[in-house]
């Protein structure tokens, strides 16, 4: 059995392990690329291959988890979200149906004009994460919109997926159409936010308002996968998780609500919350102008804030979510490993030698939805489309442009894995008490989209063969 196949049954292995027994899925990554790598790295000893396993840590992906984190828990501590909160409610008129889909547009934006996938998502996440909890908007529901919206602006001429692919595609000698590239991944992940806001209690949000009155004893719109649907809480109120820890809310001690009032839980900007809107306001200009390390710039500002009021970043730390950087950044490991011993490089050489045209089309398409559930996006784009290239230059049953533009959506729409950035980064922002919810649900629509993307894509844009 080659190396490459062992490494696809390894991770199969341990994802199976880690559904049936409690135990974090990353530690047991990081076991399994230790035994693999010692087995089949080259090096004089054992310490030369342990460094070669560890050259794939996401040292970057570590940064930005714990330093988005970290500043947006200061934030959350000193009361500057509930402000944000109040004043985008304010700004929508109360109708908290528009606020996902406000956080889409912004998060679109912000891709489309360069920003990084995973820098928009780590700015929108803890806002529209923290809306999520006040409004009672399902997690789900929102953290899918901000991943989406991020994939949506993704493919501009301006951004760098849209550069990457682009680049590529010309430097190959290849027919392209990068407005086509942008405009269908714009409407796929349009359409199946559609689908996610029907699915997570979006119709029940249609029509209500902050503030509107309605019994504080229940949550309106609970759905029995996710947490509740949209509503607001009152202020003064808390929630909890239900049972079975799906995170459905009970609200207790609520205050009086005043229809059509959006409730006003910070109403004023002390010196604190100042420090951290600036804060925040360089974080977006560092990540979207200057290309700076959004982690880095996340940390730097933390410890200022930290060094200038060390009172509301008292137990910050604590809030980092350290179980979901240990899972994500154990994967990361893995699959870097894999990519050291050639795994991705040998599935690419497999399809190449399939016989049907169309069917190594859409093979191609599924090993990039797969791989880029795992991994870096980018990086699988700069990676997948260079070794499609043989295949589109000899084969003239399948265009160019429609495999390109299905490879490229069937590899970001699945950036809602938990194991991907972006997915993680709203896992880590969600409540501990949601956490477990929204971490499953990204799982289960993550994976579907591995399916869903590359045959939709494929029946759409690469058998008609119009492209």
């Amino acid at each position: 059995m080659s190396v490459e196949l062992v490494s696809i049954l390894v991770l199969a292995g341990i994802f199976l392990v880690a559904t049936v027994r409690p135990v974090n899925l990353g530690v047991l990554a990081i076991v399994a690329a230790f035994v693999l790598g010692l087995s089949v790295l080259d090096g004089a000893d054992a310490e030369e291959k342990t460094d070669a396993v560890f050259a794939g840590f996401p040292g970057d992906l570590f940064v930005i988890l714990t330093g988005v984190t970290f500043l947006f828990a200061i934030a959350k501590n000193n009361g500057t979200v509930d402000w944000l909160v109040h004043g985008a409610i304010r700004a929508v008129g109360g109708r908290i149906g528009l606020i996902p889909w406000v956080m889409f547009l912004v998060t679109a934006c912000l891709t489309a004009i360069g920003a990084v996938v995973p820098a928009a998502v780590a700015i929108i996440a803890p806002i529209g994460m923290g809306f999520a909890v006040r409004y009672r908007i399902n997690p789900l529901l929102m953290g899918l919109l901000i991943i989406n919206g991020a994939s949506a602006g993704g493919f501009s001429p301006m951004s760098i997926f849209g550069g990457i692919t682009n680049g590529v595609v010309e430097k190959a000698d290849l027919p392209g159409n990068p407005t086509l590239l942008f405009l269908a991944s714009f409407a796929f992940n349009l359409v199946i936010s559609l689908v996610a806001f029907a699915l997570w209690g979006g119709r029940e949000l249609l029509g209500r308002r902050a503030g509107d009155g309605e019994d504080p004893g229940t949550e309106p719109g609970a759905n029995p996968g996710g947490t509740a649907a949209a509503g607001p809480r009152a202020p003064g109120a808390t929630a909890s998780a239900g049972p079975d820890g799906t995170g459905t809310a009970t609200v207790t001690a609520p205050a009086p609500a005043t229809p059509g009032v959006a409730p006003d839980p910070v109403l004023t900007l002390d010196r604190d919350r100042i420090l951290t809107l600036t804060g925040l306001l360089c974080l977006a200009v560092g990540a979207l102008f200057f290309d700076l390390n959004v982690g880095m710039v996340a940390i730097t500002v933390a410890a200022v804030l930290t060094l200038l009021s060390p009172a509301s970043a008292k137990g910050c730390v604590n809030e980092i979510a350290w179980p979901t950087v240990l899972l994500v950044c154990g994967i990361v490991l893995y699959v870097s490993l894999m990519e050291n011993i050639g795994t991705i490089e040998w599935l690419g050489n497999e399809v190449t030698g399939i016989g049907a045209p169309l069917v190594a089309a859409l093979v191609i398409c599924l090993i990039g939805g797969a791989v880029s559930a795992f991994a870096s996006t980018t990086g699988i784009l700069g990676a997948l489309i260079p070794l499609a290239v043989p295949f589109l230059t000899g084969v003239d049953a399948v265009g160019a442009v429609g495999l390109i533009t299905a490879l490229a959506i069937s590899s970001s729409v699945v950036d809602s894995s938990p194991f991907s950035t972006s997915g993680a980064l709203t896992v880590a922002n969600a409540t501990e008490e949601t956490r477990d919810a929204v971490y499953k649900g990204l799982m289960r629509w993550g994976f579907s989209m591995v399916l869903v993307a590359p045959a939709a894509t494929w029946l759409i844009l690469v058998v008609p063969g119009w492209l």
